[in-house]
């Protein structure tokens, strides 16, 4: 006898879209780029520091359709084993596995294995890294949840990328309408690094003139001073204007907060401690201080904090490392120190953004946390 078998439309709609490497798709697909676009669109990457390796590391050949996004603070090959039994078609690793050039790929070293390993299974590497310190809803912001309630804005704010568009000066002047002046225009023009050369008509003292707008970097600042002081019979008035871009409120790197009510340096720890999931910590009480100490003001920064607390003014700074000096340095001001190791003040921020990016991508594709990611030093 035979059975027949109802299959909706939903159910051909899932076969129609079966994955090619033989594995059924738990929600939809989203192409490679539309995805590294969207990933791009939850923090720009020009936000990330300018000697950081951000984006997409690793891309299998197109065209890529990506089913399951697996999170992990470091991309290890005990992770990469994961990532390829969970079937992983993209991995958003936090710190870039690659970021001295590799000379070669081959199968001598372990990053260079990871990247052999995630071409042979069609899986691509995407970083963002510093960009997720920088975003008001990114590691920093996480990190600062551990305190309590508290107030907090950047250390060192970020300022708007895109604008201005063109150039770090402005130079703007008055000048005759001559001959001379076309000459100087075209000589002007000629310049490297001028960008935005306009000329609007205007009435000075009842003469007809011309006022001259251009866009300059500081190099080009230079030749085009020298020029017009060669011509300076041509313009009445020079202005030269610094440019600069304005700060993106929320964001940048570090995070100074302020606490709504002061607590003691004991209890601040066990919330740490809580918010971090770690029985242990390393402290360093500030000159002068105790256990009992209020905080009221903290400093913190996820990974490593050295260079973004130093001069800070604080009572307590929170990172994952800190080198031996800066921790003196910051503790004979009066300033408790607490180190947690460098990715144990990251890795828990990756459950936040699993169901923040769920949302942002509209739960497109499957979105999961590495189970095999941790921070490689433990208390023995």
């Amino acid at each position: 006898s035979f059975q027949y078998l109802t299959v909706s439309k939903a159910t051909v709609t899932d076969l129609l879209h079966f994955h090619p490497l033989g594995r059924w798709p738990s929600r939809s697909v989203m192409n490679l780029g539309e995805l590294v676009s969207a990933l791009n669109g939850f923090a720009s990457l020009s936000l990330a520091e300018s000697w950081d390796n951000v984006g997409l590391l690793v891309e299998p050949s197109p065209p890529h359709a990506v089913s399951t996004l697996l999170l992990t603070n470091d991309l290890t090959e005990e992770v990469m084993e994961e990532a390829v039994q969970k079937k992983a078609d993209l991995i958003l690793s936090y710190h870039p596995p690659i970021f001295t050039p590799l000379k070669r790929v081959t199968w001598r070293t372990w990053k260079e294995r990871l990247v052999v390993r995630a071409l042979e299974h069609r899986i691509g590497i995407y970083s963002p890294h510093t960009a997720y310190d920088a975003i008001p809803h990114g590691v920093n912001n996480w990190l600062t949840k551990g305190l309590g309630a508290c107030t907090s804005v950047p250390l060192h704010p970020s300022a708007a990328p895109s604008y201005p568009g063109e150039g770090t000066h402005r130079v703007e002047f008055c000048a005759e309408n001559t001959e001379h002046l076309e000459t100087l225009l075209s000589k002007i023009k000629d310049i490297q690094e001028i960008s935005s050369v306009t000329t609007l008509p205007v009435r000075v003292e009842g003469e007809e003139q011309t006022r001259v707008s251009l866009n300059c970097s500081q190099k080009a600042l230079l030749e085009v001073v020298a020029l017009l002081s060669k011509n300076s019979f041509l313009y009445h008035k020079t202005e030269i204007l610094l440019l600069q871009k304005p700060l993106l409120p929320h964001t940048g790197m570090g995070r100074l907060c302020t606490l709504s009510e002061p607590v003691s340096l004991l209890a601040i720890i066990e919330r740490i401690k809580s918010h971090l999931k770690l029985p242990h910590i390393r402290l360093a009480v500030g000159m002068g201080k105790t256990l009992e100490s209020p905080v009221k003001k903290a400093a913190l920064c996820a990974g490593s904090g050295s260079s973004v607390l130093k001069g800070v003014e604080a009572d307590l700074y929170l990172t994952g490392e800190m080198s031996h000096h800066a921790v003196l340095d910051a503790v004979a001001n009066g300033i408790s120190v607490i180190l947690c190791e460098h990715s144990n003040t990251e890795r828990g921020f990756l459950s936040e953004l699993r169901d923040t990016l769920a949302i942002h991508l509209q739960n497109k594709i499957n979105i999961i946390v590495s189970e095999k990611d941790r921070d490689p030093l433990q208390v023995a």
